[in-house]
């Protein structure tokens, strides 16, 4: 059997998350460009890294049409100024597109194939409504394959709710509200200054230079989401302050064996342990983090006591709720988001996973009791998404 090697995060970039508007900031950037961004602000914050020796560029995004088409990794790779020889390629996972760009890096990595990799995500869900430009096969309806609501996100968290009647919209509406406290602190804490790089952009008024994110809403109160209507159905739980916003990001992670990190003069952060994909129910596709979580750490004679921080996507209050509770953590948990998540910053699909990973590194280098994490997600259509992740020893 092949000795496997260790992949590890060296750095990771992201631009501020935008509104998916008319106004938002990048609302008149191209999606390419937004990546392009990230790329090279990796190659000015690491001079030793030789672009040479880079050995692919994975880039995922869910909507692969016009400006986010186009073979995106090789597109990107040439845009941004990498050498001819450098390849790159894409891929869709929904919304854990960036996490399946980095684990097949990292992959790539431990089996010895490749030795510097980059590896991301991008959605611009201003150019790219969601479910705009899929024309879903009418056997999935026609033969009963998924219930219509899965391919209605919202709805899929409402059919989270039924099956679960102890997550109510009030404790998702006070999980919200901890996200929008959590990333504020971050914010003022320079939390994010770690990893978010500025952007200039061009807008109505010309051109301006964006570097917060667009999203949170600072003090937000359980008293304001309640007021909120909830859209998915009458009588609904979910509502735009218990969920996601539809936004416009870019990431993009560097990824090393140790003997190529070395080589460049950089630090690695932490490896990537073990991962797991699974399939669940699409009609309630939020749990998916439940039994991918579960099964990771069975894997690796874990439990969940045993790891120091988790970066869950908030998706939906819904499913984040449901897996504190499966978990048996408080609402309160400092274990799980601590900085705050896509309910406060937002959740550009593909992009999100990059955002996870650099929240987890950032956790780990600066916490010195801690030394494992994972990044997890819900997929549409049905998945869910783990990585373990271990610090990296001096």
């Amino acid at each position: 059997m092949t000795q496997l090697r260790d992949a590890c995060y060296v750095d990771g970039v992201r631009l501020p998350i935008g509104r998916a508007k008319p106004d938002g900031y990048y609302a008149k950037t191209r999606a390419d460009d937004m990546a392009v961004r990230t790329v090279r602000a990796l190659l000015e914050r690491n001079p030793g890294l030789d672009p040479a020796r880079i050995d692919d560029v994975a880039f995922a995004a869910t909507a692969q049409v016009g400006d986010q088409g186009l073979t995106l990794g090789r597109s990107v790779a040439l845009l941004a100024g990498l050498p001819r020889s450098v390849p790159g390629y894409a891929i869709d996972r929904m919304c854990a597109g960036a996490l399946t760009a980095i684990v097949n890096a990292a992959n790539a990595i431990r089996t010895g194939g490749q030795d510097l990799v980059l590896a991301g995500g991008v959605e611009h869900m201003g150019h790219h409504p969601m479910a705009a430009e899929i024309d879903p096969n009418p056997r999935f309806l026609a033969e009963q394959l998924v219930d219509p609501s899965a391919l209605v996100m919202g709805s899929t968290a409402e059919n989270l709710h039924d099956e679960l009647p102890a997550v109510t919209r009030e404790r998702c509406d006070r999980f919200a509200v901890l996200s929008q406290e959590r990333t504020a602190k971050a914010q003022a804490d320079g939390v994010f200054a770690s990893h978010v790089v500025r952007d200039t952009v061009w807008t109505e008024a010309g051109w301006r230079v964006v570097d917060r994110d667009e999203h949170p809403r600072p003090g937000t109160s359980l008293k304001d989401l309640a007021a909120l209507r909830a859209p998915f159905r009458a009588g609904g739980r979910v509502t735009a302050g218990n969920a996601a916003g539809l936004n416009d990001g870019a990431g993009c992670v560097l990824l090393a064996s140790a003997e190529a990190a070395q080589g460049m003069g950089a630090r690695p952060i932490m490896r990537m342990l073990d991962f797991v994909f699974v399939g669940v129910a699409p009609e309630t596709m939020g749990s998916g983090p439940i039994p991918a979580c579960d099964a990771v750490l069975a894997r690796n004679g874990l439990r969940m006591s045993d790891i120091d921080v988790v970066e869950l996507n908030e998706a939906f209050a819904v499913q984040c709720v449901a897996f504190l509770d499966h978990f048996e953590l408080p609402l309160d948990t400092i274990q799980v988001n601590p900085y705050g998540g896509a309910i406060a910053v937002g959740h550009p699909l593909a992009m999100s996973g990059a955002r996870l990973t650099m929240q987890l590194a950032h956790y780990l280098d600066t916490h010195e009791e801690a030394k494992r994490g994972i990044t997890t997600m819900c997929i549409g259509l049905g998945m869910g998404a783990a990585i373990l992740w271990e610090k990296c020893h001096e």
